[in-house]
């Protein structure tokens, strides 16, 4: 008897944990898009095709013409 309600106080405290680890990584990602940590999601896969920083700065200066 005095073995299941060990077990089931470790399983609320896993719970416990677990949901609280969960709203940790919610705020931390909420934090991240107030932050614009996700905005440019385009330029990064593309600036791997450039040889140089200045096909680089080519392209960010193009950009800025266009809007």
């Amino acid at each position: 008897m005095y073995f299941c309600s060990v077990s089931m106080e470790i399983l609320y405290l896993m719970i416990l944990c677990s949901v609280s680890l969960a709203v940790i990584f919610l705020i931390l990602f909420i934090y991240g898009i107030m932050k614009g940590q996700f905005d440019d999601d385009e330029s990064p896969a593309v600036r791997i095709l450039f040889d140089s920083n200045e096909d680089i700065s080519k392209e960010s200066k193009n950009d800025n013409k266009e809007k």
